[in-house]
């Protein structure tokens, strides 16, 4: 029996040693096979990945929904969206829009009219394919700090050259620092910001990013720690971004709206300096909700990027109203995918003048106006004035391939 025993643990020995070779020379073969892939050709099967995936998910016609969403009370037009009912509400984020949706499917469909806004998830003839997310991309390419900090809004460029001396950045690697940098300074400021929505990364996927495709750096004033950056290298079309994918702050930063302020402007600032230290042909300052009006997506356009939506594959399908879409247009102004080119779109409804235009989208079109757009539609129930046209084209007019200003008129 013993002699068994002693027998059994050697094939069991045996076996554990093959599998362990075999582990090896799987991982070595999957090393092997990535080397020779291109990270240009690897992206874009990453791409494809994504792109199925959602493709799938979306197929899910049994996690489909049809339901009104609530609009404001002095509003003529219906908002119908069909989709996935978990995804009703990043579509209500995404409209601007507050409230629960209601309203029986068949009753729903039958109400359907000419002045009703349909929302989907599918595909939609003559709909507006509005993106989920979008990033803010700044070409480094061959340019100096001192010429992109030219591009960057005066009062965040003021900040950043008052308040820089004293930064540094430390790259981390070793995994009790970097768990203190996600438990201390990344899980912490993603819970202030977003509640228990928090996206959070998973501490294995920070690690892989900091320790192999990427880096985590800690972010400095003199020596007490204020945040952290966590960013990795991709490269596309033969051309490298550095993609900042994380900021994190301290408790005694995040607290305190002015210290924020400036930590998070260097930190941003921090980032961008690396890249073109480093060679990159890009900054990729991350995702933002695909909304002309978010907050975020108005403060990273203060650095003077262009709006891309690079890396998304989610869009949802907005058809407009056949009655006012110049109100619609008004109350929730919209993004639009036409191919490769971003469009915006603009509301100008009866009764409004110029300067309340003007007003409407001060800040949407404030300094520099929305950098990567091929054209602006401005939907009006009658031709706008020249003037309009004029001063809403003078805020493009520094860009160098500044969008056309096209009119929409309907009813």
């Amino acid at each position: 029996m013993f002699q068994n025993i002693l027998y059994y643990k050697k094939c069991q020995s045996g076996k554990d040693h093959v599998r362990t070779l075999i582990n090896k020379n799987s991982e070595l073969t999957l090393t092997q096979i990535r080397k020779l892939i291109s990270p240009s050709v690897r992206f874009e099967l990453r791409e494809i990945v994504v792109w199925v995936k959602e493709i799938l998910n979306r197929a899910c016609l049994w996690r489909w929904e049809i339901t009104r969403l609530p609009k404001r009370s002095d509003r003529k037009y219906e908002i119908v969206y069909a989709g996935r009912k978990s995804h009703q509400e990043f579509a209500k984020v995404l409209l601007g829009i507050d409230g629960n949706g209601n309203g029986d499917a068949t009753q729903v469909v039958n109400d359907i009219s000419r002045q009703t806004v349909l929302v989907s998830e599918a595909p939609i003839p003559g709909a507006l394919k509005v993106p989920s997310f979008l990033r803010l991309i700044i070409p480094i390419e061959q340019k100096t700090i001192e010429v992109i900090m030219g591009d960057i809004e005066d009062k965040l460029r003021r900040i950043i050259r008052n308040r820089r001396g004293g930064y540094h950045i430390q790259q981390v690697l070793d995994r009790a620092t970097l768990d203190r940098a996600i438990q201390e300074l990344l899980e912490p400021y993603a819970s202030a910001r977003h509640g228990a929505s928090a996206a959070q990364i998973a501490p294995a996927v920070i690690h892989e990013i900091a320790q192999n495709i990427g880096r985590l750096d800690l972010v400095l004033k003199e020596d007490e720690i204020l945040g952290c950056i966590l960013g990795c290298a991709v490269t596309k079309a033969k051309k490298r971004y550095w993609s900042l994918m994380r900021c994190g702050y301290s408790e005694a930063v995040f607290s305190d709206s002015s210290r924020l302020r400036e930590a998070n402007a260097i930190n941003f600032f921090l980032a961008l300096e690396w890249a073109i230290n480093n060679g990159f042909d890009y900054y990729d300052m991350g995702t933002c909700l695909g909304r002309p009006e978010d907050g975020l997506f108005q403060w990273k356009k203060r650095w003077g990027g262009l709006a891309d939506t690079m890396g998304n594959h989610s869009f949802y399908y907005v058809r407009l109203p056949r009655t006012g879409a110049a109100q619609f247009l008004w109350d929730v102004p919209l993004f639009s995918s036409e191919g490769k080119d971003l469009t915006l779109h603009l509301g100008l409804p009866d009764g409004k003048t110029d300067e309340d235009f003007s007003l409407r989208y001060r800040e949407m079109n404030r300094g520099m106006g929305i950098g990567g757009l091929f054209k602006i539609y401005l939907h009006c129930t009658k031709l706008p004035s020249e003037k309009l046209i004029g001063a809403l084209s003078s805020h493009y007019a520094h860009q160098k391939s500044p969008p056309i200003v096209e009119s929409i008129v309907s009813p």
